[in-house]
């Protein structure tokens, strides 16, 4: 790459320091030329600030007055950071030395991506996907996400199948690229959202301006995963169900995100009698919560989708179905019409 635009790693932090201690230096020895590290703190009441100054002088760090969550947390920090390209970087991911340049090299040939992600693998099985990213998001025509390489709780080994750059529906938050210049165009993160799906809300948005969100296999991160949010947490299922509600809401055309969501009440009722049935009543009870809110809350401010427009990587079946009624696992299998 003949010229290195400026690009700002940004890590969002909350009482983190254990996470930063393991993985930053991963982060500072990153080879890219033009580069800036940046720690944003979410009014953390540990010592992982003073780790910081102590260990990595040359790491730059910004302080929010509260814990405003990971979108209003960033949404903050990122005010105040002057680059031509962000990247949101979970505190818990280990990365490779040259893992920026490959996928800033494909944003730069293109000015229609507006955000990518590297490949996401497992930090405790190098040899497989990582749940939240993995090859690149998909999302189905009922709202339900899933990854190239990961569909719900089966995730792929990496045997070189998804080694192709691809435009995808939306990039993980765990290792988020995003042009400056996009990030401003739609004001950032919904800070409704607080936590989880903010960064599939906000590529749907991109792509319903006729933006591209792409996945660059050439570069390579390990995400620990559940690092700031227990894996199975009632909260975290009542963000996910919620929060997916509210993203149909605001990016489908009125008609149709209304019978899709009326379809969404029905499968989900099917997911409460799931965690009801092994004993997961907290979960139940959280899926519950999430329409309730949702029924009492939901905005009525919708982002149209141009007329005609295909959106790349939304999938027209239900991978609800595909998964438990038809057994298919992996990516490679379903089928895009």
């Amino acid at each position: 790459m003949s010229e290195f635009p400026k690009v700002a790693v940004v890590i969002l932090n909350w009482n983190g320091k254990l996470l930063l201690e393991k993985y930053l230096s991963s982060v500072y020895n990153s080879t890219y030329q033009n580069l800036e590290i940046y720690v944003g703190d979410n009014a953390s009441t540990d010592d992982s600030l003073e780790f910081v100054k102590e260990n990595f002088p040359g790491i730059k760090i910004l302080v929010n007055d509260k814990n405003y969550g990971y979108a209003g947390g960033y949404n903050h920090i990122l005010e105040h950071i002057e680059s031509d390209y962000f990247v949101l970087l979970n505190s818990d991911v280990e990365v490779t030395p040259g893992w920026i340049e490959p996928v800033i090299k494909v944003m730069v040939t293109d000015p229609s991506i507006a955000a990518a992600q590297p490949k996401i693998k497992a930090f405790h099985e190098k040899g497989s996907f990582e749940y939240a990213g993995a090859a690149g998001g998909y999302i189905d025509r009922y709202g339900y996400p899933f990854c190239r390489g990961r569909i719900f709780d089966y995730v792929e080994k990496d045997d070189g199948q998804y080694d192709d750059d691809r435009e995808i529906f939306w990039a993980s938050g765990a290792a988020f690229f995003i042009r400056k210049s996009c990030w401003k165009e739609v004001k950032g993160f919904d800070e409704v959202f607080f936590s989880h799906m903010e960064e599939i809300d906000i590529c749907w948005r991109l792509k319903n301006l006729g933006y591209k969100i792409m996945y660059c296999a050439q570069s390579t991160v390990y995400h620990v995963g559940a690092g700031t949010l227990n894996t199975g947490s009632p909260f975290k299922t009542y963000l996910n169900f919620r929060n997916s509600l509210m993203m149909l809401k605001k990016n489908l055309p009125p008609f149709k995100a209304t019978r899709i969501i009326i379809i969404r009440h029905f499968l989900d009722l099917i997911t409460i009698g799931r965690f009801l049935s092994i004993g997961q009543f907290a979960n139940a009870r959280s899926v519950s919560k999430a329409h309730w809110y949702f029924l009492r809350n939901v905005r009525k401010k919708n982002i149209p989708v141009k007329g005609g427009q295909t959106l790349t990587g939304f999938y027209p079946g239900s991978i609800v179905y595909d998964y438990f009624v038809k057994g298919i696992k992996k990516f490679n299998q379903l089928t895009f019409k």
